[in-house]
């Protein structure tokens, strides 16, 4: 009588053969798999985040800016790790650096009480 047990044991290897599919050959696929993840997701967030401290590095007073919680404003004043932005005459919060979204250019500047 033929049975599944004796197929399997006819498909495993004899006592002087190596046991599965070689050392190097294993790892190509995961090789490949952490090369397509750094150039589709590791690579494109280091450049944006390189982008965005460099912006962070080059602002000044006068600048209007964007918030990370949508405030916009002009900076009235600057640290190393707080600025201060005018959100209406005379109104100005604190807001950390690392907060700036970006430079906002489609705001206009809070106008001057006269």
């Amino acid at each position: 009588m033929f049975s599944i047990l004796s197929v399997a044991y006819a498909m495993a290897p004899s006592a002087g053969e190596q046991a599965g599919g070689g050392g190097f050959g294993a790892f190509v696929p995961l090789i490949l798999m952490f090369v397509i993840f750094y150039f589709l997701l590791i690579r494109p967030q280091q450049t944006k985040a390189k982008k965005h401290q460099e912006m962070l590095t080059n602002l000044k007073r006068d600048d209007m800016v964007v918030t990370t919680g949508g405030i916009h404003g002009k900076i009235t004043g600057i640290t190393d790790t707080i600025i201060t932005v005018e959100i209406a005459p005379n109104v100005r919060v604190k807001v950390s650096k690392g907060n700036v979204a970006g430079i906002s250019t489609t705001q206009t500047k809070p106008e001057e009480k006269k």
